[in-house]
């Protein structure tokens, strides 16, 4: 292990962030450089604990203690071999992962847990510094060719562990850029693009084909797909947004989060936007509707254009500040303030939108809102709410912001022209074992399967989908399976 003592002589310590104001002058990462003798003090602080949590904490089930350990020794060669056996893109997750390893981490159950997010990322920029990040070509071809449909982070891990398995891998995108969410769904202030680049660059070297402006069910026929390759994996992502039907719903103003922050990625890389298209916070009175993520990526971007005011309203109750410890080692429900609501953000919670407001030239100009109760419904145990009559108020808002999350993947297309069977959420269908559609040949992985999720989920699903792809295509797989997280360490120690 580290040093044995190390959570007894040290404390969680972080980056510190670019001052709020001066930060918002630019979409650059907010936070300062970190060195390296703090990472290693930090990786010191692992316990290696004789169950690490953090193992089943991480979706990826990536070997921390063992990184850990080569971290604080300084070896970032092993460091970097241990944490990319079971984590593709850790320079992404070491970004913008909401870290559930650290929620599960056994030192956090009576003091700060371990900063594993901020040693993955310093793992991943050192390996890249150092040049141990290399392009992978397989030594053997299998001359079985894959389709993978989607560049997000699931279709990104699913080509590169089916490229590792030896198969031609040729990932089709839509849009016109690779990366999917990371692209164009991240704003840059928490991934900037090159680091997204930087990785498809690697991976174009390993064999890898990428398509841009492909729309399988639109210029691409998904039949054609199946008659060409030997397997389909479906990584499209969960991208038809949850809309709020209330009256004033038509008004100008009133926008998807997605398309407000996709519109302004594509701003930040050169993109010319149209200004009868241009959806601008400059000088408005924002409010955004949803307190996740998503939201909280809204508002750092009002910010960054000088809106007048930005509000973030939720449906549910303000969280508690400090985990329940009951909650260990299971993701708590805590309050959580993120870089964008240090920026400047009046946060409401358990607040209902109740209609939008607009003149006559049909613009926005307000949101009625009012403030809701929450409890448990003793017939059925499930909370209800109800709405508190005498909170009934306005609010001033010319810009209005959907970010309550996305319901299913887009059907028109691609799927219903595939015809692969839907579940009972109008996600593709496709089980956690085999990942395996309705058609024999075909597969579906991360939000498209599951639902809306996170990027290490999706990470997760692209890989496990991968192996199940190549024992589909081979009768056996040689791609690590996340339950063999232990046998991979024992290999790289023989190497």
């Amino acid at each position: 292990m580290a040093d044995p003592k190390g959570f007894l002589k040290y404390t969680r310590e972080l980056p510190q962030s670019r001052d709020p104001k001066a930060r918002l002058d630019d979409y650059r990462e907010i936070y300062e450089d970190f060195s390296t003798e703090k990472t290693v003090t930090q990786a010191s602080r692992c316990m290696d604990c004789g169950v690490p949590f953090c193992h089943s904490g991480c979706p990826l089930g990536n070997i921390i203690p063992e990184f850990n350990d080569a971290v604080y020794r300084e070896d970032w060669k092993e460091a970097y071999q241990i944490l990319s056996s079971t984590n593709n893109f850790p320079e992404f997750t070491g970004r913008i992962c909401p870290a559930p390893c650290e929620s599960a981490c056994v030192l956090g159950i009576n003091q700060p847990p371990v900063a594993i997010e901020l040693i993955e990322k310093s793992i991943a920029e050192i390996a890249y510094e150092k040049g141990y990040v290399k392009p992978q070509i397989p030594a053997n071809r299998t001359n079985k060719k894959v389709a993978v449909v989607g560049s997000g982070p699931a279709g990104l891990a699913a080509a590169a562990q089916l490229n590792k398995a030896g198969h031609q891998v040729t990932v089709f995108e839509r849009k016109d850029r690779i990366g999917g969410l990371l692209r164009y769904g991240i704003p840059d202030f928490k991934l900037e693009k090159n680091v997204v680049d930087r990785r498809v660059s690697v991976m174009e070297q390993e064999g890898i084909e990428f398509r841009i402006n492909a729309n399988v069910g639109g210029n691409v026929d998904p039949q054609t797909l199946m008659k060409d390759y030997d397997a389909l994996v479906l990584a499209g992502g969960s991208t038809i947004p949850r809309d709020l039907p209330i009256p004033g719903r038509e008004f100008k103003g009133v926008h998807f989060a997605m398309d407000y922050l996709e519109q302004n990625n594509r701003r930040q890389a050169g993109d010319n936007i149209p200004e009868a298209e241009a959806i601008w916070a400059t000088g408005k009175n924002v409010v955004v509707i949803g307190g996740g993520d998503t939201g909280s990526d809204c508002v750092g971007t009002s910010n960054r254009h000088r809106a007048n005011s930005v509000t973030q309203i939720e449906l549910l109750v303000k969280p508690p500040k400090e985990r329940d410890p009951l909650t260990w080692p299971n993701w708590p429900m805590v309050l959580r303030t993120s870089s964008s609501h240090e920026e400047g953000c009046d946060r409401n919670w358990a607040i209902q939108t109740r209609r939008f407001i607009g003149n006559e030239k049909g613009e926005l100009t307000a949101l009625e809102i009012v403030e809701v109760e929450w409890a448990m419904d003793p017939t059925t145990g499930r909370y209800t709410f109800r709405e508190i009559e005498s909170t009934i108020r306005q609010i001033p808002c010319e810009l209005a912001l959907l970010a309550i999350g996305f319901v299913n993947p887009q059907h028109e297309g691609m799927l219903e022209q595939l015809g692969v069977a839907l579940d009972e959420r109008n996600n593709v269908k496709a089980s956690e074992e085999k990942y395996q559609t309705s058609l024999k040949k075909v597969f579906a992985c991360g939000d498209m399967r599951r639902g809306q999720s996170l990027v290490v989920w999706a990470i997760s699903e692209g890989r496990e989908a991968a192996r199940q792809v190549d024992t589909f295509l081979m009768g056996h797989s040689k791609l690590e399976a996340k339950e063999d997280s232990l046998l991979m360490l024992h290999s790289i120690e023989e190497d």
